[in-house]
């Protein structure tokens, strides 16, 4: 299997952050000020608290991998034949989770940036770059992370200090309305768009890591760096737009950097939040695929995964054109749907295999 690549910490760090940024800095506040109203921001608090028991429990599983991906731990631990069936249904979820990423940087395209381009072209180019990513490999990507990294921590800074002046305390009041059903819920969805979803660096870590120990405290820093971003574009929705019109839009932070407006002079800075989103995005996605077509590989004992890269891309293409026929649709599987599905693998795989490997011992 190919596994002679490797990363350190510091790098897995870095995918961390990308992977649980990702979507999240987009379409999060908005679903948080829907659930949560004005407590949006402290629904993201108990999210981000709530994240690091779970990513402590991928820590945990990371100490029984050794050398292993989750989906070779899986087949070890549950036998050839579940572990299989329950290997399938892990790349089954990661390669609907790429597709839905996917459509989402279309319609985020086709409707805010580039109304009159086809969604299908987008998409198309879109994964192109995603099947470079890939077929490169883990080590190219994180080295290709440690050079963009510190542009989207800093564009992400800047546009924070710009959007101080704008801000208003009074649209966050009252604190603590709905009480800690409403915001437990808000929290659930906000790990359902980052924490849950890091189930997939599993993948990677620890059996691509030079230095697993050191990742597992990387990987806690990761989440907390990724979290407070997320937290922070929130609360300034919130302080800025206000509850009612942060949860009306699909990509409220989009939306608020739009107000950023330097004495006449800077302004129109949504380009900037647009390019952070889009090197975060292309992260969570080709970690995403890079998951399936390696557990792909791994479940039918190939020698290599990258001749899978080109066909799997061909169907992602497809499925990301007609897994969300509509906005409706999409609504409605995010509010019914998404979190028992993300919880199933998120959540419950790890823990069922932590169970059953404890019971063999």
């Amino acid at each position: 299997m190919f596994k002679k690549q490797k990363i350190s910490h510091y790098q897995f760090k870095i995918l961390v952050v990308m992977c649980f940024v990702g979507t999240s800095i987009l379409v999060t506040p908005g679903g948080l000020a829907a659930e949560t109203k004005q407590d949006a921001w402290l629904a993201a608090i108990i999210g981000l608290l709530l994240s690091f028991p779970i990513v402590w429990i991928y820590n945990f599983l990371g100490n029984h991998l050794y050398n292993m991906t989750l989906i070779e731990y899986t087949e070890k631990v549950l036998g050839k034949w579940l572990g299989k069936l329950v290997s399938l249904s892990f790349i089954f979820f990661c390669f609907i989770n790429s597709a839905s990423l996917l459509y989402i940087v279309g319609d985020f395209v086709t409707t805010q940036i580039m109304p009159e381009t086809p969604i299908q072209f987008t998409n198309t180019l879109f994964v192109i770059v995603v099947v470079m990513g890939s077929r490169l490999g883990i080590e190219t990507l994180a080295r290709a992370g440690e050079i963009l990294y510190p542009w989207v921590i800093g564009i992400f800074i800047i546009l924070i200090f710009l959007l101080f002046p704008n801000t208003d305390i009074k649209k966050i009041q009252p604190i603590f309305e709905h009480g800690i059903k409403t915001n437990l819920r808000g929290a659930l969805l906000f790990m359902s768009y980052s924490s849950l979803t890091l189930i997939v660096l599993l993948m990677i870590f620890p059996a691509y890591i030079n230095k697993p120990q050191k990742a597992k405290k990387t990987f806690l820093r990761g989440t907390l760096i990724g979290g407070l971003m997320i937290f922070i574009m929130t609360l300034f929705s919130i302080l800025v737009l206000g509850h009612d019109f942060t949860a009306r839009n699909v990509f409220p932070s989009y939306i608020l950097v739009k107000k950023i407006s330097l004495a006449d002079f800077l302004e129109r800075m949504e380009a900037a939040i647009a390019t952070l989103w889009i090197i975060t995005i292309f992260y969570k996605i080709v970690i995403y695929f890079y998951g399936a077509i390696l557990g792909l590989a791994q479940t039918l004992n190939l020698q290599d995964y990258r001749p899978l890269t080109l066909p799997m891309a061909m169907i992602l293409i497809v499925i990301s054109l007609i897994i969300y026929p509509n906005v409706v649709y999409a609504n409605t599987w995010n509010s019914t749907t998404w979190i028992p599905f993300v919880l199933t693998f998120g959540l419950f795989l790890p823990l069922l295999l932590l169970i059953v490997a404890v019971l063999r011992k």
